[in-house]
């Protein structure tokens, strides 16, 4: 019995040495810790503890990774195109110049994660976790970002250009010169967060929180700010040529030097505002 437990064993050992091929299903393997430049491409990982793993450098392409556990993981110049990571653990992971072009990242912990210079076109991180993240010069484009947690994050000089960042949470995030023309940040928390210098040109910030955020230099000709809450908000020398701002709060706004020409102020609370 023994002998044939022992023959089992080393015939999955096997296995499991050989799979570095595509489309394996590797439950059951002990694949270790060192994966670095493997060829795990289509893998199915999925539920499985990675953490703290060196995937650096491996072809992760279309790799189920639904609910893995990938804390910490290295995972700095992956291939991660199109790789399902809907639910996963990536809290701290180093994500540096990986390429997650649609991969699925919703509801996907990110927190802590290094995505500086990542790749995320067509990505889908709806509901993610990006809190206290580094995505600094992502090009974020376009991106599915509905309801995702982003408190903290840094995203300056991000181009979140037609981004779907509705019901977002960046309370306190750093979007200096981060580029959001078009951007639909419609109820988002934007509260104490840094915009100066961003380019919010069009945007839809209808109804979002933005009392003691800093706007100061940056360009909002013609968003959407109707009923957003500015209380408090640095709007000095802000464009906001053009824009809706009917009921929206602006108290204790700082409004020096801004550019209100056209800009629609029916029902605005202008109380305490400097002007």
């Amino acid at each position: 019995m023994f002998g044939l437990l022992a023959k089992a064993s080393s015939i999955i050992t096997f296995v499991c040495f050989l799979a570095n091929v595509s489309d394996v299903h590797l439950i059951g393997c002990n694949l270790g810790r060192d994966l670095s430049g493997r060829n795990l491409e289509g893998v199915d990982l999925s539920g499985r503890d990675l953490g703290g793993a060196d995937l650096s450098g491996a072809n992760l392409s279309g790799a189920n990774l639904e609910d893995s556990y990938l804390g910490g993981a290295n995972l700095a110049d992956a291939d991660l195109k199109r790789a399902d990571l809907r639910g996963a653990n990536l809290a701290g992971a180093d994500l540096k110049r990986a390429d997650l072009s649609g991969a699925d990242l919703s509801i996907a912990n990110l927190a802590g994660a290094d995505l500086s210079n990542a790749k995320l076109a067509g990505a889908d991180l709806a509901g993610a976790d990006l809190s206290i993240v580094n995505v600094g010069d992502a090009n974020l484009t376009g991106r599915d970002m509905r309801g995702a947690n982003l408190a903290g994050a840094d995203l300056r000089g991000a181009n979140l250009a037609g981004a779907d960042l509705s019901i977002a949470n960046l309370e306190g995030a750093n979007l200096g010169d981060a580029y959001l023309t078009g951007a639909d940040l419609s109820r988002a928390n934007l509260a104490g967060a840094d915009l100066r210098g961003a380019d919010l040109n069009i945007a839809n910030l209808e109804g979002a929180k933005l009392w003691d955020a800093n706007v100061r230099r940056a360009k909002m000709s013609g968003a959407d700010l109707f009923r957003a809450n500015l209380e408090g908000a640095n709007l000095r020398s802000v464009d906001l040529s053009n824009a809706n701002l009917r009921g929206a709060n602006l108290r204790g706004a700082d409004l020096r030097n801004a550019n209100l020409e056209g800009a629609k102020l029916e029902d605005a609370d202008l109380e305490g505002s400097r002007r």
